[in-house]
């Protein structure tokens, strides 16, 4: 059984042990004695106070568990920062054209472009730096403040001591100043008062608290946005301690759900309660009223006037977006006033503080009014004519009458200007007078028309009839040259027959055609509409 107090560097050594625990059980070797002279009881175990053979505990543990053999390449140093090593007279091959140095090119020079650098001027060639390449370990890597210069805040303390050093005498100037100023005036007692509050005002309170600092009492500390979860920030805790949280109103597992993640509850946990004793009615009641249904809209608004073309966006630019939602607002006012003040032109207001007839506010008149069987009002009132299903007094095109005011010759029109078109525009008096104008007209043109039908017509020149044209009625042909072109075209309707002799190319001139040729092919032509076509020959 090993003890704390003993480390094994082997299993040998580890083995050993635990025979020789056995041996001081049995009694054949001598008790183990601890550090205070006592001897140790071998039956009580060891078990929580003893360490693993292979463990060094001497020093600290878990330390198997990573890579504990320090590497020499490793060092836990930092760059020397703005050491020089070395500084040449003239420039040298291959240094920085700029200022000159060794260790670094052109496009790495921090130094001031000059405007001849030291490769042509050979001149303030500047020192060469010093380069470092340092391994650090694991624990160098991940050190915050490896590196850091103590000297560094030392000066920062100096400059911020000295600053206030400088107030404190600027204040104890201007209070000496108020002090001197006070001595010299002997205006009476007021002044002496009005000096005091001077006095009093310019005291500096070292021991007195910013108001902030006092207001901070309701924050919670929240890590957000850090190696472990983000850098440390204050947010506000809105609920008051002593308010009863939310899931407390109502412990029926049945009642509104509460989410404990973003501690929201929708619906109102108690609904039947006196809406005038309840402090909290659920998370949409505030959704719904306040600025939150304000800002819906205007995302509404946002969302649709883009998807119509507009170049608007929420996010990218609200406050032109609340702009275009203002203007809309005070366009659809606008236009909405002016529908009612339409409407009540045309219909009156039984709003207004006109006085009504009585018949109207008492519900009975005097007048005595006689109906029959039917309902048909025989005594009393004026017989009230039966109104159209069709739209009445409704002129279209300018008309002053409506369609079917006028007729005349079996036909429909209007009576303002005598048209008989039913889509035509009015024309007015003017267009009555063009219409009686060109009635006028056509009727002298009728009248013209028998006395130039007495008169004889000129007589026509006979002339032969060409290719394709009538025969004229007074044509006269010569029989004996007819009987030749009867010949000729039975001939050419022979070889025609005769696919043989038909020949490839015709020439044919109109012009020389003559009237009896024209005849004989009429006569020789078979219609294909004449029912004896077949016996022809």
């Amino acid at each position: 059984m090993a003890t704390a107090s003993v480390a094994f560097k082997s299993r040998e050594d580890h083995r050993k042990q635990i025979e020789l625990d056995e041996a001081r059980k049995a009694g054949l070797a001598p008790a183990e004695v601890d550090e205070d002279g006592k001897e140790i009881n071998p039956h009580i175990p060891q078990y929580m106070s003893s360490a693993p053979w292979y463990l060094n505990a001497e020093r600290p543990s878990l330390k198997h568990q990573r890579k504990w053999k320090s590497d020499p390449n490793y060092t836990k140093s930092w760059y020397d920062r703005g050491a020089k090593i070395f500084q040449a007279n003239k420039y040298r091959k291959g240094a920085c054209e700029n200022c000159g140095a060794m260790t670094h090119n052109v496009k790495a020079c921090v130094e001031r472009p000059r405007m001849k650098g030291a490769k042509w001027t050979n001149m303030h060639i500047a020192p060469d730096e010093k380069i470092e390449t340092i391994e650090l370990d694991y624990d160098g890597k991940r050190d915050r403040w490896n590196g850091y210069d103590a000297a560094t805040y030392s000066r920062i303390i100096e400059r911020y001591e000295a600053r206030d050093e400088a107030r404190r005498k600027y204040l104890k100037e201007q209070q000496l100043k108020k002090l001197e100023e006070k001595n010299n005036k002997q205006n009476g007692e007021g002044n002496d008062s009005d000096g005091d509050d001077d006095e009093d005002a310019l005291k500096v309170d070292e021991a007195k608290v910013d108001e902030s600092k006092q207001m901070d009492f309701a924050k919670v500390e929240k890590r957000v946005r850090t190696t472990g979860g983000g850098s440390t920030g204050t947010v506000r805790n809105l609920r008051i301690r002593e308010d009863t949280a939310k899931y407390l109103l109502n412990l029926d597992v049945n009642s509104a759900y509460y989410d404990p993640k973003t501690r929201s509850m929708r619906e109102d946990p108690l609904p039947d309660a006196d809406p005038n004793e309840k402090f909290y009615v659920g998370d949409n009641q505030y959704r719904v009223s306040g600025q939150a249904s304000e800002f819906k809209q205007l995302n509404i608004h946002a969302r649709e006037a883009f998807e119509k073309g507009q170049d608007i966006h929420m996010q990218a630019a609200p406050s032109q977006a609340e702009l275009l939602y203002k203007n809309y607002l005070i366009i659809k006012e606008k236009l909405k006033s002016q529908m009612k003040e339409a409407i009540m032109e045309k219909y009156g207001n039984a709003a207004t503080e006109e006085e009504l007839p009585k018949e109207l506010l008492l519900g009975q008149t005097e007048t005595q009014v006689e109906y029959d069987r039917a309902g048909r009002v025989i005594k009393g009132l004026e017989a009230s004519l039966p109104k159209s299903k069709y739209e009445e007094d409704v002129y279209i095109n300018n008309h002053t009458s409506v369609w079917g005011s006028w007729w005349k010759d079996h036909q429909w029109g209007y009576k303002c200007c005598k048209q008989t078109i039913r889509n035509s525009y009015c024309t007015g008096v003017p267009g009555i007078e063009a219409a009686e104008a060109v009635t006028d007209l056509m009727k002298a043109n009728i009248d013209r028309k028998p006395a130039a039908e007495e008169t004889p017509a000129p007589a026509e020149e006979k002339r032969l009839a060409t290719w394709g044209t009538d025969v004229p009625d007074g044509l006269v042909l010569d029989q004996k040259r007819l009987a030749e072109a009867l010949k000729k075209e039975d001939e050419r309707k022979k070889e025609e027959k005769d696919e043989r002799k038909r020949k490839y190319n015709v020439r044919w001139n109109d012009d020389e055609v003559t009237a009896e040729e024209m005849e004989a092919y009429r006569k020789k032509k078979i219609h294909g509409d004449d029912p004896m076509k077949d016996f022809l020959h």
